[in-house]
């Protein structure tokens, strides 16, 4: 691809990322979908930029998806698309609040929390979601969080959705977690359904502990033998919750 390191580069200048800044992103977007090939390192692409180097279709995508590009700008970079290609919108820093609208970070999106999940009516217990034409890392399954589920409350309503990752299923210890907003969420599949929070494990690790959040209503003595009567699906990666809404 002719003249599209030059391109990426302007791309990655107007964020003001470092070629370090850029590896990073690619590092932990390939751990959160479970695909190493799409970490980038810094020379690469410094290679890639200097020397106007060719790139694979999946490398084109992860760094539209660090820089924020659209279709329109993703298909400028191909040669031949057109003679003279759009210029580079200009785009926020990424600690600006963006509406996802249109673009590869839409998409993404998208793709974590399809549109039918957003409005489909909440369920009344606590469940695991079945996978809708699944284009998520194998390690990766949502959950969604029933009405009568008060575990969470308030940091999770009936209704919210959660990503959970397989391969995080070891129960974390005091010291491996500072508070409650870094505390490790789980979701479990015990006898009587599944449950969501935050969990404990006794001394001999013989049982295993449901606790609700500090503000939640949820009773407090919920516990199953470890291992032998309750299965840990894994750990809440992200969330997506529902604002309460008064009646007025």
């Amino acid at each position: 691809m002719e003249g599209i390191g030059s391109q990426l580069r302007a791309a990655r200048l107007r964020l003001g990322f470092s070629l370090r800044d850029v590896e990073e992103q690619t590092v932990r977007l390939a751990q959160r979908v479970g695909v190493p090939g799409y970490r980038m390192s810094a020379s690469w692409l410094d290679r890639v930029e200097r020397e106007n180097r060719g790139l694979a279709g999946a490398k084109l995508i992860v760094l539209a998806c660090v820089y924020n590009l659209t279709n329109d700008q993703i298909l400028a970079l191909c040669p031949g698309v057109s003679e003279t290609p759009p210029p580079f919108d200009p785009l926020p820093s990424p600690n600006t609040t963006l509406l996802l609208e249109d673009g590869i970070l839409a998409q993404h999106a998208r793709l974590r929390l399809p549109d039918s999940l957003v409005t489909v009516t909440p369920p009344e217990r606590t469940t695991l979601l079945a996978p809708e034409n699944e284009v998520l890392a194998a390690n990766l399954k949502r959950g969604i969080i029933g009405r009568c589920d008060r575990t969470m409350e308030p940091l999770l309503g009936g209704g919210a959705i959660v990503m959970i990752d397989t391969q995080q299923r070891a129960i974390a210890g005091r010291k491996d977690w500072d508070t409650d907003y870094d505390r490790p969420i789980y979701f479990l599949l015990a006898r009587d359904g599944y449950f969501c929070g935050f969990c404990e494990l006794d001394r001999r690790q013989e049982w295993l502990m449901l606790i609700p959040h500090p503000l939640s209503p949820a009773p407090r003595d919920r516990r199953w033998r470890y291992r032998k009567e309750v299965e840990v699906i894994g750990t809440v990666d992200w969330l997506c919750t529902r604002r309460a809404r008064r009646q007025h």
